[in-house]
């Protein structure tokens, strides 16, 4: 699949010359990772004894520099991403030098807090920059050897990889197999449940480089700093660090992905088919004895490595070509339905009568982001009108970008609507003379909230095309 790259700037200040010498190292860095990638697609069983080198290597630190976010919170430090690249050589030789010598500690991560849709807080933590560089290098690194093992039924946080690649997977397997029930389910708690020793084990079968474990068991001990008080936790993976997608996939590569191929080969009676993104995955069945023999072994296996299926995000449910007509025999009404990567998935027929599984945006996602931009409006409710348009056509295309695939138009429509309403209520509350008429707002609207279009293809297109 085609792969768009981002063009940055140059850090102020410094030479054009810089830009040359990072493109032709770029190439050296790509050709040193693809050995060991041939490695490790020859030999499953083979162990990396000398990996380290490729993570100090000033380029590759460099690269990773230059692929940070310029405009990232700074960690506990209070570096950011312009002050360290004002004297960039020099920093990044120091930082090389103590990652060779054994002498670099990474500092605990900063902690804040951000609004989840059910109301709760959600941790995260803001590591220092030059961790996020290690870790984004050591993950570059590892990721040469990993991606040769993962599962093609994983794809969350994974190169070449995002979420409507998942999508399409479970729209096209529910609809090209005898699936006749889900199994849509989530772990708790899980980049918190992380149990270390079971995860340094893991990557013990791959990985013989004791100074790539060492670096990440100081990852994962490093800590939280918050209010001024230390807390280093004895389970989960460094919150808001780069190597934590990487640790959690490795984790369940090991704890679900060989376990769940071995049980569908060996131990389903038919078609099984299984989609993974990050901690929460979709199952589909053709027997309800193998649906309901699955769920009990899954709960089972998590709970060797500390982990537990969330018991209200988790619903095993009769679904496919066929649920419709089983449940009308047995008087149940239609089919239930369930949410995978913010999308209500439910059975439908084309206009020939054929199954299909249609998608639309999640009610309870569409709900938290209007909420979130009522309150945004109501705090800019004197702010300059076109300023408002700005940030509210962004909101939209951002919206359109996700969610506008094939058969949730009306949901899109019903969204720019909301927004439509909020705006104008917001405008005719800035005095208590009501002189907004509708011509005007539609005009604005016209302006600043453009209409939504279907922006991605058929999943049975894109996934034919990327296969």
């Amino acid at each position: 699949m085609a792969e768009t790259k981002e063009e940055r700037d140059l850090t102020k200040g410094n030479q054009l010359q810089q830009n040359k010498v990072r493109t032709q190292s770029q190439a050296t860095l790509t050709n040193a990772l693809e050995r060991v990638r041939q490695v490790a697609r020859r030999n499953k069983d083979e162990r990396f004894t000398a990996l380290w080198h490729h993570v100090y290597d000033i380029d590759r630190l460099r690269e990773n520099y230059y692929a940070q976010k310029r405009n990232s919170a700074a960690g506990v430090d209070g570096q950011t991403w312009q002050e360290y690249g004002l004297n960039l050589e020099d920093n990044l030789q120091d930082l090389s030098s103590r990652l060779q010598r054994g002498a670099y500690r990474p500092k605990p991560v900063r902690r804040q807090y951000i609004a989840k849709d059910d109301g709760r807080q959600r941790p995260i933590g803001i590591p220092v920059l030059e961790d996020k560089i290690v870790q984004r290098a050591t993950a570059e690194v590892l990721n040469a050897i990993y991606e040769i093992d993962f599962m093609g039924f994983s794809y969350g946080f994974r190169p070449g990889r995002n979420q409507h690649n998942a999508l399409d997977a479970v729209s096209v397997g529910i609809s090209s197999r005898n699936v006749n029930w889900v199994l849509d389910a989530d772990i708790r708690g899980f980049f918190d449940s992380i149990n270390h020793e079971w995860l340094i084990k893991f990557m013990e079968h791959r990985i013989a480089d004791k100074r790539v474990i060492r670096h990440v068991r100081k990852w994962l001990k490093a800590g939280v700093l918050e209010d001024g008080v230390k807390t280093v936790a004895e389970k989960g993976t460094p919150q808001g660090g780069s190597i934590s997608p990487l640790l959690a996939n490795i984790y369940l590569h090991y704890v679900l992905d060989l376990w769940a191929d071995q049980w569908r080969k060996q131990t389903a009676a038919d078609d099984t088919i299984i989609v993974r993104y990050a901690d929460d995955f979709v199952v589909g069945f053709r027997d309800r004895d193998d649906a309901f023999r699955f769920q009990d072994e899954l709960s089972e296996r998590l709970a060797k490595f500390g982990l537990e299926l969330h018991k209200t995000k988790t619903r095993l449910i009769e679904f496919g070509r066929f649920a419709a007509g089983s449940r009308r025999i047995k008087g149940q009404g239609k089919p239930e339905t369930f949410t995978f990567l913010g999308f209500t998935h439910f059975c439908s027929k084309t206009r020939k009568g054929r199954f299909t599984i249609k998608r639309k945006t999640s009610r309870k996602k569409l709900g938290a982001k209007l909420q979130e931009i009522k309150a945004i409006l109501r705090r800019a409710m004197h702010v300059e009108v076109t300023k408002v348009g700005k940030y509210l056509r962004s909101v939209l295309l951002g919206h359109y970008r996700y969610y506008a695939v094939p058969g949730n138009h009306g949901s899109l429509k019903a969204f720019r609507y909301a927004i439509y309403l909020m705006w104008r209520r917001t405008l005719r509350r800035r005095s208590q003379k009501d002189r907004f008429s509708h011509r005007r707002m539609r005009n604005l609207a016209t302006r600043w909230l453009p209409e939504p279009h279907i922006l991605h293809p058929y999943p049975s297109q894109r996934l034919c095309v990327r296969t």
